[in-house]
């Protein structure tokens, strides 16, 4: 009787993701840390190697020099608080370096969190965090309840169920992660280690000039070697005489029955220029940018720079950019409105013209479009009146 009563009592049951309660179970209240070293791919990735940090300055620097359109609805706003916020995000940053630390957060870590600070009820600032002083609290129905951001051995938990919450988690696709995204820089992590190793290869070249080494044979009597004395004492003055650049070119003095036996193993013969290239431009294909803007040579499949730089925003920059804005809107409409929206401005970027010219040239040559249709197919508000047919 007990338990029926028990039963009769309980709560109703509110709607909820139902694949949410599976992942609950594997990581029900508990603080999971992003599963992979973003310290050691950042190093060696970004901090050594220049393809991955020209990459990475390319889209981030041009994502984040974008202009925003807000709209709500199809009504666009000239001026809006939510383009004054972003224009001016916090007292330590602009908004295109703003911006530009959010892309490079992506394509770096595979993550980026932004925090807002509200005072009042409404949002005065935001704030680009680094990925790897973050991590995920799930909460019972296995969505994110909460974020924790330590740093200088203190920690701070972000709560996510006020009306406004304090973080924005964007992340790429992850197949296999529910809650951390996948980066680019994880993605060609053997690519960066084989070109790393290339340039590598490179130094020990020029460290021993310019050429690979050869051997010292002792030609003495037969059944004779050289005395531990006399190998250390040869093995020193190498070191010490005719290694580094300095030492480049400075003729080998031999004595006492020493031949020098050149060994012709070229980096032709290892193909090791063209390895370094296909690293290359395995680096370039996973961040997205063609390897004709990297100066990468042996790829001609774009006819023109300007044609390369016209797919980079089309494929890579642009869809990036509409991302990262959209879910700034969605996040941010507690507190400027749910109907808005942010869109860029396509018309100011120069790379895309000769499609905008294009475009122009297509609509104002369709006859049967009212102006009102030919404004809205090139992406401007109509007019009171333009619903007629020039």
């Amino acid at each position: 009787m007990i338990s029926f009563l028990k039963t009769l009592l309980r709560a109703p049951e509110a709607k909820a993701s139902r694949t949410a309660k599976i992942i609950a179970y594997e990581t029900g209240g508990r603080a999971r840390w992003t599963p992979r070293d973003y310290a050691a791919l950042a190093r060696e990735g970004y901090m050594t190697n220049a393809i991955v940090h020209r990459a990475v300055k390319l889209v981030a620097e041009n994502a984040a020099a974008v202009t925003w359109l807000a709209y709500e609805d199809t009504l666009e706003h000239a001026r809006h608080p939510l383009l004054d916020l972003l224009a001016r995000p916090n007292p330590r940053q602009d908004g295109a370096s703003f911006f530009e630390s959010i892309h490079a957060h992506l394509l770096l870590a595979g993550n980026a969190y932004v925090e807002c600070v509200a005072l009042d009820g409404v949002v005065r600032e935001l704030h680009a965090l680094r990925p790897d002083r973050m991590r995920v609290v799930p909460g019972p129905d296995g969505w994110p309840e909460a974020y924790e951001y330590r740093a200088g051995g203190r920690g701070v938990r972000f709560e996510q169920n006020a009306p406004q919450p304090p973080i924005l988690h964007l992340t790429h696709f992850h197949p296999l992660d529910d809650h951390y995204g996948l980066s680019p820089l994880e993605v060609a992590a053997v690519a960066i280690d084989t070109h790393n190793a290339a340039a590598r290869w490179n130094k020990a070249l020029l460290d021993n000039a310019a050429r690979p080494s050869g051997a010292l044979v002792y030609a003495g009597p037969e059944g004779a070697v050289l005395s531990d004395a006399q190998f250390e004492r040869l093995k020193r003055e190498l070191e010490d005489t005719y290694q580094g650049a300095v030492n480049a070119g400075r003729p080998l003095l031999l004595e006492g029955g020493l031949d020098w036996k050149a060994m012709s193993l070229s980096p032709k013969d290892m193909d090791f220029m063209d390895a370094k290239h296909n690293a290359a431009r395995e680096i370039a294909l996973a961040f997205g940018v063609p390897p004709m803007l990297l100066g990468i040579p042996g790829d001609n499949t774009y006819a023109n720079y300007q044609e390369a730089n016209r797919v980079f925003w089309r494929g890579t920059v642009l869809p990036l950019a509409q991302r990262v804005g959209s879910a700034l809107a969605q996040w941010l409409s507690p507190s400027f409105g749910e109907t808005l929206r942010l869109a860029v401005d396509t018309d100011r970027i120069e790379a895309l013209s000769p499609d905008r010219a294009a475009l122009w040239q297509r609509v104002a040559a369709a006859p049967f479009l009212t102006v009102n249709e030919k404004r809205e197919a090139t992406g401007y508000a109509p007019l009171d009146g333009g619903d007629v047919v020039e």
